[in-house]
């Protein structure tokens, strides 16, 4: 003990003070950690998360287009970024290398900005109105990643928002997805194989320019997309881990839905899109109208045994998309709500629809769910407060639009489109298999199964259209849910169809478990305005006076110390 008073009383205990202070620097710069006070756990990776970085074998690089002098939100979004990837560090070590890169800079070794190849990919900047010192300008936000693994890269959208308008609500919910996000690109790029996943034909699905944005910019991508023709094939492989009967035409045969019905039983994931009636704008671009009528597609009794029921009817809604119309009749067009494309909307309750944006709908039928034992319903999307149902054979008319819609009409709120079904479903053809149905199973090798063989999922919409896309002028195909009419103009809006799907698919087949990092909340925990207001100046006479009666304290206090020491 002598020798270290010494140490530290002599001329070298400046020296190892500060020795000992870089030491403790170093050592917390390599590990990193903090504690988690919050009742969400909002700062704590999740098992799932964790289980995931232990098993990355190889670098990977994350590039974030959040550098540069943008409003708070932002900065705060990219702090929190900041902070989620340190903590991915502190799991993983330096095999996860990240940058924080402001678009404006060129990429190196070229004399191409990092802005120009985001767009070139479909990342496109939100357009903001910032306050300066000398006024406002106007600034363009990259809310992007991009993830280098190996030879790949993949993109990470950091934003989602509803509105062109920032809240900070939806900052809010970007920062609670951001473990989510990450997580999920980082298993996307290290899978060595896609997971299979099959689209159906022979009922009259789309196969045409209409599922270019479906088939090649959203599903090949991310999975191994093979087609699926029900009605030729003797069963649907199991090792498809999801089907997505995208608008069939056709009606299904017995022994059609028998295959879908035991790819059910078996495991097997589908995602129903469906428009139960005949309502297509292109008959409405002819006539200027068009009668909606059933398509009996023989699917009800199926869907109703699982625990829904998709209406023959369509679905209005004063939130809606708008089309071109020639209202005075001297043509002149002006865009005018058409409410027969509603914008649906969550309740924000399920890992598939939380922090999602607006979904476009076309002509859309309405769901009923059913009582069914064991099976569960989440409803995923649905209409806004202001719609209304109207029944089969419906008229569609272009002259709609020629007066404003009686707004007393639209009284009914929130009618589901989209449902969610969780649970241990039972075969429709349980005691109801014909001797062809069990000829045709034998045949096959397969054995009838009168109950799933776990818990299973499936998704049903009411609307076929919602994962299609349009054509713009020059035969241009846009993404899915975007309108061709309003496309380039100020009614252009950044819908979320793909989200929806992507999401779906992600959940339904959830190779990698990352559903309890999405079902993260972050609470958003604001002042009490008036609170602020009415203790405004006892916190600021408290946290002026404080400070300084506590150093004068420890001054007296001291003093009294040392002078009753050196007087005895």
């Amino acid at each position: 003990m002598r020798i270290v008073k010494k140490i530290f009383r002599g001329s070298l205990g400046t020296f190892v003070v500060l020795l000992i202070l870089i030491g403790i620097n170093f050592i917390a710069s390599l590990h990193h950690t903090r504690i988690d006070f919050t009742s969400e756990k909002r700062f704590t990776l999740s098992k799932t998360t964790k289980s995931l970085l232990e098993n990355v074998d190889d670098k990977i690089t994350i590039d974030v287009f959040l550098k540069g002098n943008y409003p708070s939100g932002f900065k705060k979004l990219a702090s929190s970024a900041e902070d989620l990837l340190r903590e991915f560090q502190g799991v993983v070590g330096n095999k996860i290398q990240y940058h924080f890169i402001s678009p404006n800079d060129k990429v190196e070794g070229t004399e191409i900005a990092y802005s120009d190849t985001l767009s070139a990919m479909g990342l496109f900047p939100i357009n903001l109105t910032a306050q300066v010192k000398d006024g406002q300008e106007q600034q363009n936000v990259y809310p992007f990643a991009l993830v280098h693994y190996k030879e790949r890269t993949l993109p990470v959208e950091l934003y989602k928002g509803k509105t062109p308008l920032i809240s900070f609500q939806e900052l809010n919910n970007a920062e609670a997805m951001l473990e989510f996000n990450f997580g999920n690109a980082i298993a996307k790029i290290k899978q060595e194989q896609k997971i299979k996943i099959g689209y159906a034909i022979g009922n009259g699905e789309p196969m045409d320019y209409n599922v270019y944005d479906l088939a090649e910019v959203v599903l090949k991508p991310n999975y191994n997309l093979s087609l699926v023709n029900i009605d030729v094939q003797n069963f649907i492989p199991s090792d498809f881990k999801a089907l997505l009967i995208v608008k069939p035409t056709l009606a299904f045969t017995e022994q059609e839905k028998l295959k879908l019905d035991q790819y059910v039983m078996q495991g097997g994931k589908i995602l129903f899109f469906i428009d139960e009636l005949n309502a297509e704008m292109d008959s409405l671009k002819i006539k200027n109208e068009v009668v909606a009528y059933d398509r009996e597609l023989n699917l009800k009794d199926l869907l109703f045994r699982y625990g829904v029921r998709i209406n023959t009817n369509l679905v209005m809604d004063l939130q809606c998309d708008y089309l071109p119309f020639d209202v005075n009749g001297n043509g002149q067009f002006e865009f005018l709500p058409w409410n027969y494309f509603p914008v649906l909307e969550s309740s924000n309750n399920h890992p598939i629809n939380k922090n999602l944006g607006f979904v476009s709908g076309r002509f859309t039928n309405s769901l009923d769910t059913i009582e069914v034992e064991g099976i569960k319903k989440t409803i995923l999307l649905q209409t806004s407060v202001n719609s209304r149902i109207i029944a089969t054979p419906a008229l569609i008319s272009g002259k709609e639009n020629s007066t404003a819609p009686e707004d007393e009409k639209f009284k009914k709120a929130n009618i589901p489109v989209a449902v969610l079904l969780e649970g241990k479903f039972k075969s429709f053809f349980a005691n109801r298999l014909s001797n062809e149905m069990k000829d045709s199973l034998q045949k096959s090798g397969l054995t009838f199964s009168p109950v799933c063989i776990d818990d299973n999922k499936m998704i049903v919409v009411g609307d076929g259209d919602m994962v299609m896309n349009e054509m713009a002028k020059g035969n241009q195909p846009l993404s899915m849910g975007m309108n061709a009419f309003t496309f380039g103009s100020q009614r252009q809006f950044p819908f979320a169809n793909k989200d929806f799907l992507l999401n779906a698919l992600d959940y339904l087949i959830d190779e990698n478990g990352l559903s309890e990092a999405k079902g993260k909340e972050y609470v958003a925990r604001l002042l009490d305005n008036k609170k602020v207001n009415d203790e405004k100046f006892y916190w600021q006479v408290l946290n002026i006076l404080l400070p300084i009666i506590a150093l004068v304290l420890f001054a007296i206090i001291f003093s009294w110390s040392r002078k009753r020491k050196y007087t005895s």
